[in-house]
């Protein structure tokens, strides 16, 4: 069973990943930093869910 993540990380994550597609990968502590930078997100935890979730996503999508 996976973890429920609301609506709103999945829409800004995707929203990143759509923008700059280049600029994410399949690597956590890459992912944070491109966040911490691309977007206006006030939170660590935020962020890192965020880029948890985009982390997955991309990694998902490149099979």
């Amino acid at each position: 069973m996976g973890r429920i993540r609301p609506t709103y990380i999945k829409r800004v994550a995707i929203e990143l990943v759509e923008k700059y597609p280049k600029a994410f990968s399949g690597d956590f502590e890459n992912n944070k930093k491109m966040v911490a930078d691309l977007a206006d997100v006030y939170s660590t935890s935020m962020r890192n869910r965020i880029a948890g979730y985009i982390t997955r996503y991309v990694s998902h999508t490149e099979i």
